[in-house]
């Protein structure tokens, strides 16, 4: 039983970056390809080891190498998506991203015949049936085991800021769900998701995944799909919060703020500071208004004592933290409302247009 160790956590501000996409045909609706793409020929080079598909046989992911800056970010964000245009297209293929397809209806769609999702399959019933999302994970290098848990538990706060920034899957299964994220809803009806408890330290998570195996309750501990978590594998904090995106900016600026936040926090824990004690029944309430409203949001402060609106919420992060790119997003049209914008004017065919990469 593999459970990482300890000693995975070794290095501090190493990056990588795992994006979802879906497999599209000529007109830009969801198809069938990762047999194609992942099994039936050879990916590219940057690619070997880093493709792989996900439940339906129209979620495809891809990881960067791990990076050890956020300046070499761009430059494998890039070579990676391009790397997978290009392979889809020799297959006939295209790429798009969001954190939902507004075109897919899970009824109509192939299931991987991977065993791993065969067994989630036959274990979760419905709620994996149906599961048609995509969204972005981020992993930060942390040095330290139980620094990673302490910064895995401070983290949760801020998660709400990237997902109400993030809002991009406002159309399930062919309807408007009403929702900035229906991806987060979605994907919250699986078991070991959302906002997570807190952990004393590293050997209580170590216990948590132990007895979740032992215990039949996960195949293995990937399938702990915690909005935020320490890899034990990987010696990380992945955050895996944002809806997918279809702009490389948009990523690149999450990137850029998660960094930021982790060698923040890290900083504080290596000074002594003690944690929050956050009550996760706010922490979902914070993370209800953010899928609810995207840049909308009002979000409960730190102490739960007042809702703050998300851009004033952004402007205190990019001054404290000294970044720009959640400031560039929030100033813009979010995905979700850009969505609707272009369903409205163009309907369905201008959407699925919009969400293709490359």
């Amino acid at each position: 039983m593999d459970l990482g160790s300890r000693d995975a956590f070794d290095r501090t501000g190493t990056l990588g970056i795992e994006e979802e996409f879906f497999i599209v045909d000529a007109d830009g609706r969801p198809t069938s390809g990762t047999d194609e793409l992942v099994y039936g020929s050879e990916p590219p080079e940057i690619l070997d080891g880093r493709l792989d598909h996900e439940l339906f046989k129209f979620v495809i992911e891809t990881q960067t190498p791990t990076l050890d800056s956020l300046a070499s970010a761009r430059e494998a964000l890039t070579e990676v998506r391009s790397a997978l245009v290009d392979h889809a297209n020799r297959h006939g293929f295209s790429i798009a991203a969001s954190g939902l397809h507004p075109a897919a209806k899970w009824r109509e769609l192939e299931h991987a015949e991977k065993p791993r999702y065969r067994a989630q399959l036959d274990r979760i019933q419905y709620p994996q049936h149906r599961n048609t999302t995509a969204g972005l994970h981020v992993h930060v290098g942390v040095d330290d085991a139980d620094k990673a848990v302490w910064i895995a538990n401070e983290l949760r706060w801020y998660l709400p800021i990237m997902l109400a920034l993030s809002a991009n899957s406002p159309y399930w299964n062919g309807f408007d769900t009403g929702l900035q994220s229906a991806r987060a809803r979605i994907f919250e009806g699986l078991p070991n998701t959302g906002v997570p408890t807190a952990f004393e330290d590293f050997e209580a998570f170590q216990r948590f995944e132990r007895t979740m195996v032992e215990t039949g309750s996960i195949n293995d501990r990937g399938e702990l799909w915690y909005d935020v978590r320490p890899h034990s594998s990987h010696g990380t904090v992945e955050v895996r919060t944002p809806d997918g995106q279809a702009d490389p900016d948009r990523v690149l600026a999450f990137v850029e703020y998660i960094e930021a936040l982790v060698d923040d926090l890290g900083e504080r824990y290596d000074d002594g500071e003690s944690g929050h004690d956050h009550r996760r029944e706010f922490l979902d309430e914070n993370k209800w208004r953010a899928l609810r409203h995207g840049h909308g949001a009002e979000l409960l402060s730190m102490d739960f004592s007042e809702p703050i609106p998300l851009g004033e919420l952004v402007d205190r992060e990019r001054s404290r933290l000294g970044i720009s790119g959640i400031g560039d997003i929030y100033d813009c049209e979010s995905g979700a409302e850009r969505q609707r914008r272009l369903k409205e004017q163009g309907g369905l065919d201008a959407v699925c247009e919009s969400l293709l990469i490359g």
